[in-house]
């Protein structure tokens, strides 16, 4: 999350690549270490994958690559990888509190919690495990009753890079982002090019023509932004990274370090240029000051500070103008906003702070929280609950309109399905005149019988996490589905192959119920048989497909919550071609599946790939048959099936 740049500090200004493969006097585990150190993420997986294609990886390696997949996001290897390390004796305790972060990541907040208790059985209670255990009871809550607002990722500003901090005023929306630079002078911590401001023409919540702010302060050295402003926009609030000979000095491992903190700089408005100000309460010397926000009375500035005499490590703060326009001294917001983690990104909107947080039970990274009141006097504190907070880092709520019966505004999130780091989205209120109601029971497909405590999951069309809950003893559940929009229906269950099901979309144009069944393969015990449906090979290729592979990935989470299970993966050929060939071709398949799975972070001890050739055909489509290319595609299926 590039936000964090903003208020944690910046030792190094550029940093080095990942050393080249050529270089003979390090190891292939020396290699992967360094590019690790150097977080050369994407460079150190392959060098890791390599390391640990051996029949006994070391721990470290399984931690470094799970660890490697969490920094790039790819949460369901990182899940895979750490499930494997935590199994294994020697683990690290940061393997155990990695995996919990995968799994929250993954929406698996039962699942986290599990880990949580097993993590303070192992190296004992802390007030962050007492946090995130009650963050996961409180996620688990809020994910299985969503709220009804609805978020739209900013496509037409997000890139790649970094875009967060929107900061609305009159027709333009201000926001910070990373630039598409290819010059020399780059963040060491991200890697990317410094931080600066953007605007973009605004009506409404839509944006159009972003491009950098044309001011001659955005030229900063180092990082600069998020913005602020009057009411008249005359007046900016402006973070940077200070820059000079004034710097925080400390000392760690016997080394010195000089960091460069945060400063709030004032822009006043005077015809054509802007006269810079400094905020009289800055000291980069000794801690950072940024992130301000101004009420509307136009006489009291919030900000985020680290200074001394707070409640942690970041508070929210606040000044008040006196009559001869000078800033009071600096006002801790209170216990009611602030906590020992982080506070940031403030901004007031009539009557309530909106901000961010880490410091509260919430759903993983920083939870955008309100509190009702003003200044030091705050009543309430409130998290916005799913899905406006994920198990990502949500932040820099920007309201528009606020009231009973709807709320809209923007934020930024790096939460999964995004276009990159940190995306801007719209955010409203929509309560449907009419409901769509999805009704539905999980079964055993052997028995036939409604299965009890199965987690079932709805994902829109995009993959994004709608809501997931349990489902009641007898296999029934219930989810409020969106009008006019595709859903994914996904039950799972340890000892079961998942289902899951598409539903199309539909109008709500009266109350509509739609009922769907699950069935759930049972693999708990040995000769427990299912065919992988949907898992085909093109004709003569033993190639694992797309198609493919989203099925095989079913078999990595059922061997990955299952760790006893051991089991054969057997292919089977269509009848054409020599019985030679096919025998051949089968085994080719079968281990290609097989490897598959084991490259996602299964041991390869507990699969066996098994070719059958033409000799188990499901039809009667024969050598000598005319049968359809579909009728000899159903021939050439994997089966699974349990061998321990």
């Amino acid at each position: 999350m590039q936000f964090t740049l903003l208020i944690n500090t910046i030792a190094i200004m550029l940093i080095a690549l990942c050393p080249a493969f050529g270089q003979e006097q390090l190891t292939l585990r020396d290699k992967a270490e360094e590019c690790y150190e150097r977080m050369e993420y994407a460079a150190a997986i392959p060098l890791y994958e390599y390391l640990l294609q051996v029949k006994k990886p070391h721990v470290k390696d399984m931690e470094r690559l799970a660890s490697a997949f969490l920094y790039i996001n790819d949460y369901e290897q990182a899940e895979n990888w750490y499930a494997r390390a935590v199994q294994t004796p020697r683990h690290r305790p940061e393997a155990l509190w990695g995996y919990v972060q995968a799994l929250r990541q993954n929406g698996k907040y039962t699942e986290a919690k599990v880990q949580l208790l097993d993590y303070q059985r192992q190296y004992g209670d802390s007030p962050r495990v007492q946090l995130a255990i009650q963050g996961c009871d409180s996620a688990i809550r809020w994910i299985a009753s969503p709220t009804a607002h609805r978020l739209h990722n900013l496509r037409e500003v997000n890139s790649a890079l970094a875009e967060f901090a929107p900061f609305p005023l009159k027709d333009k929306l201000y926001y910070v982002g990373e630039p598409r630079s290819s010059g020399k002078s780059r963040s060491g911590m991200s890697g990317q090019s410094y931080l600066r401001l953007f605007t973009a023409n605004r009506a409404g919540h839509e944006l159009s023509f972003a491009e950098p702010f044309d001011v001659t302060f955005n030229d900063a050295r180092y990082h600069i932004g998020p913005l602020a402003a009057s009411e008249q926009g005359d007046t900016l609030y402006v973070t940077r990274t200070a820059v000079g000979k004034h710097t925080e000095r400390y000392r760690k491992d016997g080394r010195r370090f000089r960091k460069h903190n945060l400063e709030l700089k004032l822009y006043v408005r005077q015809g054509e240029q802007w006269r810079e100000e400094d905020f009289p309460y800055n000291k980069v010397e000794a801690y950072s000051v940024g992130h301000a926000c101004l009420a509307a009375d136009g006489q009291t500035l919030y900000f985020a500070s680290d200074r001394p005499g707070g409640m942690g490590g970041v508070d929210i703060w606040y000044c008040i103008r006196d009559a001869k326009g000078a800033w009071g001294r600096p006002v801790n917001a209170g216990s009611m906003v602030n906590s020992p983690g982080d506070e940031l990104f403030p901004n007031i909107f009539a009557d309530a702070l909106y901000y961010a947080s880490d410091g509260f039970a919430g759903m993983g990274g920083f939870d955008i929280f309100v509190a009702q009141g003003s200044r030091g006097e705050y009543r309430t504190r409130q998290n916005l609950r799913y899905p406006i907070n994920t198990a990502g880092d949500d932040f820099g709520m920007a309201p528009l309109l606020v009231d009973d019966d709807a709320f809209e505004g923007f934020l930024s999130s790096n939460r999964r399905g995004g276009l990159g780091s940190d995306d801007l989205y719209t955010v409203k209120l929509h309560q449907p005149s009419r409901q769509i109601t999805l009704e539905g029971r999980a079964h055993d497909r052997k028995t036939r019988d409604g299965l009890g405590e199965t987690m079932v999951t709805l994902f829109d069309d995009q993959g994004e996490l709608l809501a997931r809950k349990q489902t009641d003893e007898y296999g029934f559940f219930r989810f409020a589905l969106q009008p006019g929009q595709t859903h994914w229906v996904f039950a799972d269950h340890k000892g079961y192959m998942a289902d899951s099901t598409r539903l199309a979309p539909m109008d709500n144009l009266r109350d509509t119920s739609v009922h769907v069944a699950l069935y759930l393969a049972p693999l708990n015990k040995v000769g427990d048989k299912i065919v992988l449906e949907n898992l085909y090979y093109d004709f003569d290729k033993h190639d694992i497909r797309p198609d493919a592979a989203l099925v095989l990935n079913q078999v990595v989470r059922v061997m990955r919550d299952n760790p006893g299970l051991r089991i054969e993966l057997s292919s089977h050929t269509d009848s054409r071609g020599s019985d030679d060939y096919n025998m051949k071709l089968s085994q080719r398949r079968a281990q290609a599946a097989v490897d598959y799975v084991v490259g996602r972070g299964i041991a390869a001890d507990r699969l066996q790939a098994r070719g059958y050739g033409e000799s188990r055909l499901v039809n009667l489509c024969t050598e000598i048959a005319n049968c359809s290319e579909a009728e000899h595609q159903a021939n050439r299926r994997t089966e699974l099936e349990v061998i321990q």
